[in-house]
């Protein structure tokens, strides 16, 4: 739990001061969409893994 914490802290302190708004917006959505691209990848391969890589 504190490795998540941590990688919290460093989020917020990336963002802190920073002056143009709509960037630190933009910045924020595209952090998450990041993500979530990169959980749906996990999720497929390991999907795939766990079915045997049927088409």
């Amino acid at each position: 739990m504190g490795t998540l914490l941590h990688f919290k802290s460093l989020y917020v302190e990336a963002f802190r001061n920073c002056k143009p708004e709509i960037l630190v917006v933009v910045l924020k959505v595209y952090s998450v969409f990041c993500a979530l691209m990169l959980f749906m990848a996990v999720y497929a391969f390991m999907h795939r893994a766990l079915t045997g890589f049927e088409f």
